[in-house]
């Protein structure tokens, strides 16, 4: 198990790493040079958001608000990543204002010929960047906290649930 959530975490970290670059060449005015294969990460978020969730549920059971929730999920990892994760959900929510207001109202949405314009990229890229850093570090989390013999590792290195 502990295999299988390292290797969806390092396919979130790979699209977070891919999505970032998306973002940061449509903020430079550059349509991606991968042209409409970036849409690929569309479908990427599924395939590591999907055991994300489920993970998830079996880690914060008990949360009753959102805050202990996102507690919860998140406390196998360290801080910096914490911050991340809060920071590309923020940069994400800014970046959709911005871009409604920017793009969206003057009708900036179509390219020239077939060419999604960097716009468009940018609008979607920070979803993406969000998604994939709360799934990175929830998958994470999930597998700090796993022993071998199937115990819930707490960070202070209580073992809760030990099968015997």
């Amino acid at each position: 198990m502990k295999v299988l959530l390292t290797v969806f975490m390092i396919s979130a970290a790979a699209g977070l790493l891919l999505s970032l670059g998306v973002h940061c060449l449509a903020l430079m005015g550059i349509s991606n040079p991968v042209g409409d294969a970036a849409w690929s990460l569309h479908v990427g978020i599924f395939v590591v958001w999907i055991p994300a969730v489920l993970v998830t549920r079996h880690l914060v059971r008990t949360s009753r608000t959102q805050r202990q929730f996102w507690n919860t999920a998140l406390e196998g990892c360290p801080r910096w990543m914490r911050t991340i994760v809060y920071c590309f959900f923020g940069y994400a929510v800014l970046n959709f204002i911005l871009f409604v207001a920017f793009h969206v109202r003057v009708g900036e949405m179509n390219g020239e010929g077939n060419e999604t314009p960097a716009a468009v990229f940018r609008g979607f890229s920070g979803h993406w960047m969000a998604f994939y850093s709360a799934a990175m570090a929830i998958l994470f989390s999930a597998a700090r906290m796993r022993t071998n013999d199937g115990a819930r590792r707490l960070p202070s290195s209580r073992l809760v649930g030990r099968k015997e």
